[in-house]
């Protein structure tokens, strides 16, 4: 049975709303409140856009996620690790790169060079205020945390008179996102080997038709930081018109897929529905746990990034040589799609 559409867009999700606008950088989130599918599996999404010297202040959020970098060749990103005495770990990203985010850990983000610097966030919400949804606790601006305090308390915390307490709560105006000063300036990187991953340089695990589709993923074993995140990441690219064959995850986990490129179709199968969609960058896919998803490249080809909500998740084709199909005996094969033993061999030949 196919979903009518009002139904498929219970899976599909189409453009966040603002979290945060300014002249100098964005950031947008998926709504669990428009999208409630998005709460019932515990997963949640955000697009992150930095213009050249945009600054995003120093950060923490309810949950784990995994950022992947759509554009951008010279940011910056700042890490404090709680209950670190140290100085932040500066590491600078770019096109391609794999960041996670453990819950908890503070961040910035800075865009040091001259074009738009952009990231998808993608993580899980399992301990999370709000189930779907990515709450961010600020150290500064209007929102920040030590605004929520009285100027009396936050005096005696600090050893502030009136004026100086006035001038660390009341001096910074520009909210989440700013543009600094070129007379300003923030640590310079260090190395990043440890903290980011580039997937798109990476190795593909699969190679299908010929190379037309390859699959990259990427867990603890081979960049050990994403596992305090709890997730793993998945970098699909489709050339023009190829296909990708069906695949399920074998254990109870959800996967949230972002088109970072292109467009095409996914068809999305599960207990008695079938989901098929157009689909184009931008938007978000979720496929529920156990459900089976394929996708077909449009003209211009299909990227797509995801996590999975498993460390080490178990992902099951249903063609090529790891077919679950291709490990049922002959016998079983034909008594269970009534097929002769002539097209037993053929279908073997093929897949």
């Amino acid at each position: 049975m196919s979903l009518p559409p009002a139904l498929i867009f219970l899976f599909l999700f189409h453009s966040p709303k603002p979290f945060f606008e300014g002249e100098a950088g964005s950031y947008y989130k998926w709504s669990p409140s428009d999208h409630p599918i998005l709460a019932q599996a515990n997963v949640a999404a955000g697009r992150l856009l930095l213009r050249p010297r945009a600054f995003a202040i120093p950060h923490y959020s309810d949950c784990s996620k995994v950022g992947y970098v759509l554009r951008g060749d010279n940011g910056v990103v700042g890490y404090l690790f709680p209950n670190k005495s140290e100085v932040a770990t500066v590491v600078k990203i770019k096109k391609g790169d794999v960041l996670p985010v453990p819950s908890a850990v503070t961040s910035w983000w800075f865009n040091n060079g001259d074009s738009v610097l952009e990231i998808i966030f993608l993580g899980g919400t399992d301990g999370a205020h709000i189930p779907g949804d990515i709450s961010y606790f600020l150290l500064s601006g209007p929102r920040g945390l030590l605004q929520g305090f009285s100027p009396e308390y936050i005096g005696k915390v600090f050893s502030l008179n009136h004026e100086e307490t006035a001038t660390l709560l009341k001096s910074q105006s520009g909210g989440l996102i700013f543009g600094i000063q070129q007379t300003q300036f923030l640590p310079k990187p260090q190395n990043s080997g440890e903290l980011v991953y580039n997937i798109d340089a990476a190795a593909p695990d699969v190679r299908a038709r010929g190379g037309a589709a390859t699959v990259t993923t990427v867990t603890e074993s081979k960049f050990p930081y994403i596992g305090q995140s709890g997730l793993s990441v998945v970098l699909e690219k489709l050339d023009a018109n190829a296909v990708r064959s069906p695949v399920y995850v074998s254990e109870s986990a959800d996967q949230l897929i972002y088109v970072a490129k292109g467009s095409g179709k996914i068809q999305i199968v599960g207990i008695s529905d079938k989901i098929d969609a157009e689909v184009k960058r931008g938007q978000l896919i979720l496929v529920p746990k156990y459900f089976a998803a394929g996708k077909v490249a449009g003209e211009e080809g299909l990227e797509c990034i995801s996590i999975i909500t498993a460390k080490h998740p178990l992902v099951e084709e249903l063609a090529g040589k790891t077919s679950v199909l291709v490990a049922l005996s002959p016998e079983v094969f034909q008594v269970t799609f009534n097929v002769t033993a002539e097209f037993e061999k053929l279908f073997r030949s093929k897949i």
